[in-house]
């Protein structure tokens, strides 16, 4: 059983299953020598069972990102490509960023660096916020929150926060 990227349990469910279903499957198909036979089902099944389980977890996780059902607890994080994200995040490939920038209009985070992806959160125009990375090809931006990651938003719509000026009224 391998580290599965994707946050659930249901890897570990299919790795004992797999490893009971391939242990049956072993003796009964070992002729003279069942205990080996068993050892190597039980081996396949929970290697099987684990990578059709991390399969399923990430298949939950992209449809949770896109609205599709799935609950993960409020503070439930995982960690991807070297990012701490919360959990109803979907992973993407990143850059590194860390950069301030200012929200130039209210905006709804995404849980995925796409406009049909669930909304998150949302920022209000003059929100200042660190971008820990950015999606790699695309102008998304991972927002992030005492380092984690809790939802993209489009680079069109923000601008860099040293760039950022107060109004100034004059009577």
């Amino acid at each position: 059983m391998i580290g599965c990227d994707a946050p659930g349990s249901k890897q570990t469910g299919g790795a004992v299953i797999g490893a009971l279903l391939g242990a049956v499957a072993g003796s009964n198909l070992a002729r003279n020598d069942r205990g080996t036979g068993t050892a190597i089902g039980a081996v396949a099944g929970a290697a099987a069972g684990s990578a059709i389980g991390c399969k399923m977890q990430r298949t939950d996780q992209v449809r949770s990102a896109y609205g599709y059902g799935g609950y993960a607890p409020a503070n439930a994080t995982y960690v991807s490509r070297g990012y701490r994200l919360s959990s109803n995040l979907a992973p993407a490939p990143f850059e590194r960023d860390g950069a301030g920038f200012v929200a130039r209009s209210n905006l709804n985070l995404r849980s995925a660096p796409t406009t049909g992806a669930q909304r998150v959160g949302q920022l209000r125009a003059g929100e200042r916020f660190q971008a820990l990375a950015r999606v790699r090809g695309t102008d998304w931006i991972l927002v992030g929150e005492n380092g984690v990651g809790v939802g993209y938003v489009h680079g069109a719509y923000v601008q860099p926060e040293r760039a950022y000026s107060y109004a100034s009224y004059r009577y």
